[in-house]
């Protein structure tokens, strides 16, 4: 088993969080609130309410869930390829295109049920428009932070809710992954100068926010339906029965175009956020895996 890739992934990913969280809090009030009509409203509309923490609400759990969540991805995709080398004739075997597109498979899929639970909790904070700092007579927010989000949905909804829309999440990070993982190979070979393992730092992050964009134009739809569940009974009536009742009737009544309307700003996110995940994860990898990797060799030379 690959530890090091158990580590590196969830440094990679904490580091990730960190850069792209003030994007994804646009991105998800985009999805679920008609009163944000565009990326660039929605900011000044967050800016101007709510200051720069607006920006952050909620960070403090996804940094330790995603931490988490990119460990178990990197750490499967990674295994995995190792158990389909061995299965076609040993670790010296190259691993194909189907290896890593599978073993990407595998690690989306994976990482839903650890993510679930503060996914929710992320998504139902950064919808939370109130601001902490408002006056007497204005609105106070539901929920006072993570762990109170936490439990209050625990509460209300039953442990259950806690993973509302956890079908989407896997429909989303399942075939993201995928495509993610088999784009950053694939481009690595590419940019491979002759005679090396693998590319230069700038190749390898120019791999890893080109797989990120790529990745995000698969998941984006199912993110907007998973969002929306989550979202669903939290403030009003709820409004979707299920998740196919959710692609229905968000279809029916705001159109296909509906389920890219984040697109844009999900790759502009994922860009940097790639990049540094990557970066981050190859360097780790390198240093701590001591004995040559012989299913897939390290990407960074130094």
């Amino acid at each position: 088993m690959h530890i090091a890739d158990f580590v590196a992934g969830s440094i990679g990913g904490g580091f990730g969080v960190a850069v792209g969280y003030p994007l994804d809090t646009v991105k998800v009030r985009i999805q679920t609130q008609k009163q944000f009509t565009g990326i660039w409203q929605c900011i000044i509309a967050t800016g101007t309410k709510e200051g720069v923490h607006g920006f952050y609400k909620g960070m403090s759990l996804p940094v330790t869930t995603v931490s988490i969540t990119s460990s178990v991805v990197f750490g499967t995709y990674r295994n995995c390829l190792q158990c389909l080398s061995q299965l076609r004739g040993g670790l010296g075997t190259h691993n194909t295109k189907l290896d890593i597109f599978l073993s990407g498979l595998a690690g989306g899929v994976a990482q839903v049920t650890v993510m679930s639970p503060g996914d929710i909790v992320k998504v139902r904070l950064q919808c939370q428009t109130e601001s902490m700092r408002a006056g007497a007579n204005l609105p106070k927010p539901k929920y006072r932070g993570p762990v109170h989000c936490l439990l209050t949905i625990a509460k209300e909804e039953g442990v259950l809710g806690l993973y509302r829309g956890a079908l989407p999440l896997i429909f989303r990070d399942g075939p993201s992954f995928a495509t993610y993982f088999l784009t950053y190979s694939m481009l690595c070979d590419y940019l491979t100068p002759p005679g090396k393992n693998g590319p230069e730092w700038t190749g390898v992050m120019l791999a890893g926010g080109i797989a990120g964009m790529t990745g995000w134009t698969v998941g984006t739809p199912m993110d907007v339906i998973k969002a929306r569940l989550q979202m669903d009974g939290s403030r009003e009536t709820k409004r979707y029965k299920g998740f196919f009742h959710c692609i229905a009737e968000t279809a029916r009544v705001e159109g296909g175009g509906v389920f890219f309307r984040s697109l844009g700003i999900n790759c502009l996110r994922a860009f940097p956020v790639n990049m540094v995940v990557f970066v981050t994860y190859e360097l780790l990898v390198s240093v701590l895996r001591t004995p040559p990797d012989a299913v897939e060799p390290n990407r960074l030379d130094f």
